[in-house]
């Protein structure tokens, strides 16, 4: 198993870090400035750092399929998405912010000719956005299998979808041109065979955004909407993939999508535990700085130990969706899920803990960072979720190990659960 980057994955990271300290960083308050003021423009000093980014080679080093983009490996591209972690700017210069980039690899795999020309390719292009559309507000939507948006068609080929949907991430990006919809097109069929996904126009009739929703009390610039489908209707070429194919797809879409968010919270963890350790040695309590204390010592080097183990696992993850795919990887991508998100909301509540008031202000960015790593604990999949499925893995295995006849079904594909959505 070799985890170590390529000598194009370190160039990358030289140049990565450079346009991050020398543009990114420089130009991070006057972006948030202006997307307040003007929410529904995009600002131009955005185009004008993706323009140094594809001039700098900086350009969707997330896609993965060397067609479409730069083909980076997971396990070259996850340095890259840490560095990225912490600054959305970045992320959204460079082309790989989400939901979009995890779209864009949904309609690689799935689209036809005619949805790749008309919203792929402007998509890969920075011309538009995208947003996902699972999770609703009545229903459980850790299981997939509860999804009651329905999708009905008609005699002429098309399709009319109704339901409602909420925390629908990037819906309010000044170019968010579509949205990725799952909705039940098969109510009798099998629990994963009953959805579809289809593509549905920003502007379509009858789609409403109801309200932002926050995060914490955090709002995030692209939104996390609220939004109802009252009679939207679409033609039959946007039904992406197969009718009845939506869990699939979903899959699919949402395993990549964990690992890199995975590796960004790594890259916001890290970024935490820097603010933490130049903090601590600037406070004194009763006599003595903090960085003296044993339990601060204790959550410096317990933080250290913990990101390694995660960024381990999840360079494991990355390898085996490198060398095995995808599907061989799910098991892992449940472990990270867990592992990394607990460790992350971990070390920024210490150092939140570190910074006393200052931590919950917003006069640092730990805060937000905790409240939308909190938050992640939910999307993409709950804990408990992730919990249980690797739970069954175990007990399949011992099973398998006091059943010889069993072990070979130990190596059949199942079903994951089903997840949320988030941030792509």
């Amino acid at each position: 198993m070799d985890l170590a980057p390529s000598s194009t994955s370190l160039e990358l990271q030289e140049r990565l870090d450079a346009f991050i300290a020398d543009r990114i960083v420089p130009a991070e308050a006057a972006w948030s400035e202006a997307r307040a003021a003007n929410p529904g423009e995009q600002p131009g000093l955005v185009d004008d750092l993706a323009d140094e980014a594809k001039a700098a080679g900086l350009w969707n080093l997330c896609v993965r399929h060397p067609v479409n983009g730069p083909g980076l490996s997971f396990v070259d591209y996850a340095p890259l998405a840490e560095r990225l972690g912490p600054h959305p700017l970045a992320q959204e210069a460079t082309n790989c912010d989400p939901p979009s980039n995890i779209n864009g690899d949904a309609l690689i795999l799935y689209g036809s000719g005619e949805q790749k020309e008309r919203w792929l390719l402007p998509q890969l292009d920075g011309r538009i956005k995208s947003a996902f559309a699972m999770t609703e507000p009545d229903v459980a939507s850790s299981d997939a299998a509860n999804i009651a948006t329905t999708a009905t068609q008609r005699p002429d080929g098309s399709w009319v979808l109704d339901g409602r949907k909420w925390y629908i991430s990037g819906v309010l990006h000044p170019r968010c041109a579509y949205l990725m919809t799952v909705a039940m097109t098969d109510p009798n069929g099998p629990p994963h065979g009953r959805h579809s996904q289809f593509i549905v126009p920003i502007d379509a009739p009858g789609l409403t955004i109801v309200r932002d929703l926050p995060k914490f009390g955090y709002r995030d610039h692209d939104g996390h909407v609220e939004l109802v489908l009252d009679g939207v209707t679409v033609p039959e070429s946007h039904l992406l993939g197969q009718r009845g194919g939506g869990f699939a797809i979903g899959q699919a879409r949402l395993g990549p999508a964990r690992v890199q968010h995975c590796m960004r919270i790594i890259g916001i963890a890290e970024a935490a535990l820097r603010l933490m350790i130049e903090r601590a040695p600037t406070r004194t309590t009763f006599g003595a700085p903090v960085s003296t204390r044993a339990n601060v010592m204790d959550w410096i080097a317990e933080a250290r130990i913990d990101l390694d183990a995660a960024r381990l696992l999840t360079l494991r993850t990355a390898w085996l969706m490198d060398t095995a795919g995808d599907k061989a990887a799910a098991p892992e991508m449940s472990k990270i899920k867990v592992h990394v998100m607990r460790t992350a909301t971990t070390v920024l509540d210490r150092a939140i803990q570190v910074f006393g008031a200052a931590g919950v202000s917003d006069d640092t960015p730990l805060a937000r960072w905790y409240a939308s790593l909190r938050a992640l604990r939910i999307a993409d999949g709950p804990d408990e979720v992730h919990l249980m499925a690797i739970a069954r893995r175990e007990l399949r295995r011992a099973e398998g190990d006091a059943r010889p006849e069993l072990r070979q079904a130990e190596h059949d594909a199942r079903p994951e659960p089903g997840t949320i959505e988030a941030a792509g």
